[in-house]
């Protein structure tokens, strides 16, 4: 019986571990800039505010009701949701940064980044359209 409980408490950590999206970080297509994992983290915490080219680099963030956000803040920043909301609330409080901008759904992130240059956002790699590029995937 002991056994049967291991084997069951593996097979629920396999799959809480495989309900994550896989994310595209997601870019401009004419944005020709790679980025590591560090840099995509320096961008959406506002520890830079430019692509590797120099070319500015503005973050759009979902709302807190789409489910990837919270793949992203774990996958892609390596936090959960209280520790991002501790650090925007820290800079926002001593007023050194304003958290991005944020929509509410695939298709309004997709409008947006396909649109300017100077943006950068994620996307639930399955819903990615060919009016974007994407520079990661986690």
């Amino acid at each position: 019986m002991k056994q049967l409980k291991r084997v069951s408490g593996f097979a629920l950590m396999f799959l809480s571990f495989s309900v994550f999206a896989e994310i595209a970080v997601i870019v401009h297509p004419s944005n020709t800039d790679t980025l590591s994992q560090e840099e995509i983290q320096r961008v959406f915490l506002a520890k830079t505010k430019t692509f590797p080219s120099g070319e500015q680099a503005v973050p759009i963030d979902f709302d807190d009701s789409v489910a990837v956000k919270n793949d992203f803040i774990g996958q892609v920043l390596n936090r959960n949701s209280s520790q991002i909301k501790a650090y925007w609330a820290k800079l926002v409080f001593t007023g050194k940064a304003q958290p991005p901008k944020t929509v509410a759904s695939d298709d309004e992130m997709l409008k947006l980044i396909a649109a300017n240059p100077n943006m950068i956002g994620y996307i639930d790699a399955s819903k990615v359209s060919p009016d974007v590029r994407v520079v990661g995937t986690f």
